[in-house]
């Protein structure tokens, strides 16, 4: 007679899987770019790193030496320090080699890591155990058996060399007779016994399948009256304790147990870097998500939140593409995830931000001075760029246009020509733009977003979700003026299908801005909730409700849809920000979700975005400018707040270190001051 056990989860189970269209020497190339210089490009290291299987990085490893005759670790150790490094450097090594060297290291110099030896040798396969075994003797030139037995002592000793033999049983069929007869054997020698016979309990634990021993344990359970553990507990001490344990949770449920080994890396003050950073790498394409579930259910947090609030900078981002993802997302594995979305739109609708900008008004303003300096500094042969930017970015818009009409009337000429003469590039662009009013700023971008070939949507987008409708008003009136043209019909023609629907509705400005009506959130929740269950049919029920609902995101006030989204979570127990991300694509998904997350909080939108701009290699320049200019009245300085709160760098030091010359020194002026 035998039992089979449940086997575990199907299907992959890493957060890091291999990307699609890999090319080696492409990769290398790229990270010799990103280490070349002065300093090194660290979110390209990661973004690039962290994005390919571990064996994509070994073949990344040998392009590199045969392009640039270097050593890619060596490169990286010079490059990278700290924890940072230590994340990196693992990465970078096969993950028996990796094992090997944290075996190395746990045993050797003063004192023994054993809390390492126990976690390595007890989560391990028999497959990696005997990988582990060949890369150390290869490596160090030396047998682990023998160094971990001339490292540690006793029974701790014995059971470490039985795991390092890797002879696990593992068939998951096992016999009843033979479990029955375990547990007796193991309650006998320990319960029943003064002092506990350990070699029973090292043969068995250490030999047994997990299949096996899951159902040991049920009948111990049932023989003892009390789990296992608690046996182990009592009858064993020390190192030796904390091995058996080891096994026992392992056997039980390896993700369970590198789970609550994460949280206590984490807990307290402090961080057990080491650990946090090993179990990351090495379970990062094995059972991560298994990881991250085990953590959810048993922490009521999620491991993605308590990396981001226990780390920082960009070890902290490193670790967090490796986690893969943020299971306090509502819908995504655990319902119970939809009550943190719930508290954050909660908050959302509670806050009472105070708008702040960066700009004011000088206050000793004197136009026709500044009318004859602008002048002075663009007369005859060269400019002087540093009188410009003494002078215009600090004034507000208001003083601006007040400086541009004294220019005219007192000299006799158009200041923005003038300026377009003598400056050129990205200071030109800016200088401007500032010179520029709002309104017939934002009509030139969406206009430049419109014209050519191809349509820049995120431009269309970023500008019209979040404008009011008295800025959508201003900007139509400014589009026609600047044009001929209607900003409707010209949306209209260079766009299509549901992406259009979404735009021609917000371009209107017919935004509600009343507080919440209770009854009424509750049925435009319901409307939601039926139009995003039918939104892959395409039949005349879904195309109508579509309508009802892109007429509720883009006419409903702010207040209200911070409601219905929360009674959207009670009906469905899902965030609407994650199902519109499952079941939408394209530029109608980034439309929708930037109409989301400036309902939720517009300056984290606005903070996100110039961080994507500043990040990885280059830097796009209109979209840095754009939001600085279009912001710097309004408020930027809570886009500063959020950007240092996401972050954890101050959007000045971005900017410092990511822009050239004189036009960096107007977006600096523009952003106010360092956090």
């Amino acid at each position: 007679m035998s039992a089979a056990v449940k086997g575990s989860r199907a299907g992959y189970r890493g957060s890091v899987k291999a990307t699609q269209n890999f090319v080696a020497n492409q990769d290398a190339e790229v990270l010799y770019n990103a280490m070349k210089g002065i300093g090194s490009d660290k979110e390209t290291i990661i973004d690039l790193l962290i994005s390919r299987s571990n064996t994509q990085r070994q073949q990344v490893y040998v392009s590199y030496k045969t392009l640039f005759g270097r050593d890619l670790i060596d490169d990286l150790k010079y490059e990278l320090t700290g924890k940072f490094e230590r994340l990196i450097i693992g990465l970078m090594k096969p993950p028996a080699v990796y094992d090997a060297k944290e075996l190395k290291d746990a045993i050797e110099g003063l004192g023994t890591d054993e809390n390492c030896v126990i976690e390595i040798l007890a989560s391990r396969s028999n497959k990696q155990i005997h990988e582990l075994t060949e890369a150390y003797k290869e490596v160090y030139e030396s047998d682990v058996e023998a160094d971990v037995v001339g490292d540690t002592s006793g029974h701790f000793k014995k059971m470490l060399v039985v795991l390092l033999q890797g002879t696990r049983e593992e068939d998951d069929v096992v016999s009843d007779d033979l479990v029955a007869q375990d547990a007796k054997e193991l309650y006998e020698t320990g319960e029943l016994q003064w002092g506990t016979e350990e070699s029973a309990f090292i043969s068995i634990l250490g030999n047994r399948s997990h299949c096996h021993l899951q159902l040991v344990f049920e009948e111990y359970r049932d023989i003892a009256g009390r789990e296992i553990e608690e046996s182990l507990r009592d009858e064993l001490s020390g190192d030796f304790q904390e091995l058996m344990l080891a096994v026992v949770r392992c056997a039980r449920n390896i993700p369970e147990y590198l789970a609550s080994r994460l949280f206590k890396a984490m807990k307290g003050v402090g961080t057990r870097d080491n650990t946090l950073i090993r179990i990351m790498v090495s379970r990062s394409e094995v059972d991560m998500i298994d990881i991250r579930e085990e953590f959810r259910k048993k922490y009521e947090k999620s491991l993605h939140s308590m990396i981001r609030s226990d780390t920082s900078g960009v070890y902290k981002r490193a670790l967090l593409r490796l986690c893969g993802g943020d299971d306090d997302v509502a819908g995504e594995f655990f319902p119970e995830a939809a009550q943190v979305a719930y508290q954050i739109w909660e908050l959302s609708a509670t806050a009472r931000v105070e708008l702040r900008g960066t700009v004011r008004p000088a206050a000793d303003f004197n136009v026709e001075a500044d009318a004859k300096a602008l002048r002075k500094a663009m007369k005859g042969l060269g400019t002087d760029e540093e009188t410009l930017i003494n002078i215009i970015p600090y004034r507000s818009n208001a003083q601006r246009q007040q400086l541009r009409k004294q220019f005219k009337s007192q000299l006799g000429r158009d200041l923005m020509a003038d300026l377009k003469s003598e400056v050129g590039g990205n200071l030109q662009r800016v200088l401007l733009g500032l010179m520029m009013t709002p309104a017939h700023y934002d009509a030139k971008q969406l206009q430049k977003a419109m014209k050519g070939a191809g349509t820049d949507e995120r431009v269309l987008i970023e500008i019209l979700t979040t404008r009011t409708n008295h800025e959508i008003k201003d900007i139509k009136e400014a589009y026609q003026e600047d044009y001929h043209k209607s900003l409707e019909d010209e949306l209209s023609s260079d766009t299509s299908g549901h992406f259009k629907r979404l735009l021609i509705c917000l371009v209107q400005g017919n935004r509600e801005e009343q507080d919440a009506d209770l009854a009424r959130a509750m049925e435009d929740a319901k409307l939601i909730t039926g139009y995003l269950e039918l939104c892959t049919s395409s039949d005349e029920e879904s195309c109508s409700m579509e309508s009802k609902f892109i007429s509720i995101l883009c006419t409903r006030s702010y207040p209200h849809l911070r409601r219905v989204f929360q009674d959207y979570i009670k009906l469905t127990n899902k965030d609407i920000e994650q199902v519109i991300k499952n079941e939408m694509s394209g530029d109608l998904l980034f439309g929708l979700i930037a109409i989301v997350r400036s309902i939720k909080n517009k300056a984290s939108f606005f903070a996100e975005r110039l961080y994507k701009s500043m990040k990885g290699a280059g830097t796009d320049d209109r979209t840095l400018t754009r939001i600085l200019l279009s912001r710097s009245e309004i408020d930027l300085m809570n886009v500063r707040h959020e950007f240092k709160e996401m972050y954890e760098a101050s959007l000045y030091s971005f900017i410092e270190s990511d822009a050239s010359e004189e036009y960096s020194q107007v977006l600096l002026i523009m952003c106010g001051g360092e956090d």
